[in-house]
């Protein structure tokens, strides 16, 4: 069985390559777009209620995809991949979605969390760069697998923002500032845990790149100081921007 399974899930090298912004990049992201598109439509005339159902059932789908890729892992990569524990704010962002929407303390932060899940999902979406540096072919497992779990929690961010949105305020400004500057201090407690060699451990992790800029522009001693901040700044940056695309796509669907 572990035979066929692994057959069936590890990478495929050689012939097609997925490659960034190539034809089958292209047409994942048209997927993608098609899908958010046609659930705004399908949700524009329903009632609020089912609006929720429908980002609470997104949510759960993502989550569902991401523990069970843990048991199929060894399967794929013949190993568990560390670099999909929950410290990159993509796959920490489908957890807290998950958890926003069952646990009454986290409730205020159902928005920021949907907000900053959607601008980190969908920027490696348009650029997956953790797939591209494998080389491997389209529709192999480690490609579908990554390409349909950040695809779906771009549109669980959507149709969140879009149906439950609110106004940009002082108080939803500072929500969005606790919840990155929270998700930047778990990178970082992420990398001094588990970033070390003892035994035959030896790994060096750079989740949320808080050690290390993803385009190598910084020096590597003064990395870790800066990039905390940077992600800081430019997602609050990015999230503010929403508030004036949401508001806009808001009143085209009549809320």
């Amino acid at each position: 069985m572990y035979a066929l399974l692994h057959w069936l899930l590890s990478d495929r090298k050689g012939g097609v390559t997925f490659t960034c912004f190539g034809a089958w990049h292209l047409g994942y992201m048209a997927l993608v777009f098609a899908f958010i598109a046609f659930l705004c439509l399908y949700l524009k005339d329903k009632p609020q209620a089912a609006r929720t159902r429908a980002a609470v059932g997104l949510i759960h789908t993502v989550f569902g995809l991401y523990i069970a890729d843990f048991f199929l892992m060894p399967f794929a990569y013949e190993q568990i991949d560390m670099e999909k524990l929950p410290f990159h704010v993509c796959t920490a962002m489908c957890v807290m979605c998950f958890l926003s929407r069952h646990i009454a303390a986290l409730k205020p932060y159902t928005l920021p969390l949907a907000r900053l899940g959607f601008v980190s999902n969908l920027v490696y979406l348009v650029y997956p760069a953790g797939v591209m540096w494998h080389g491997v072919h389209p529709l192999c497992y480690r490609v579908v697998q990554t390409l349909l779990f950040h695809g779906l929690m771009t549109a669980y961010g959507f149709v969140t923002l879009l149906f439950e949105g609110e106004r940009l305020s002082r108080q939803s400004f500072r929500r969005d500032m606790l919840t990155v500057a929270a998700m930047t201090l778990w990178a970082v407690l992420g990398n001094l845990l588990y970033t070390g060699a003892a035994g035959t451990y030896d790994h060096a992790f750079n989740w949320f790149f808080v050690t290390a800029d993803p385009f190598g522009l910084l020096d590597r001693r003064l990395a870790p100081f800066i990039m905390p901040f940077v992600n800081v700044a430019a997602f609050l940056a990015v999230e503010t921007l929403t508030y004036g695309l949401f508001g806009v796509l808001r009143k085209r669907v009549g809320k």
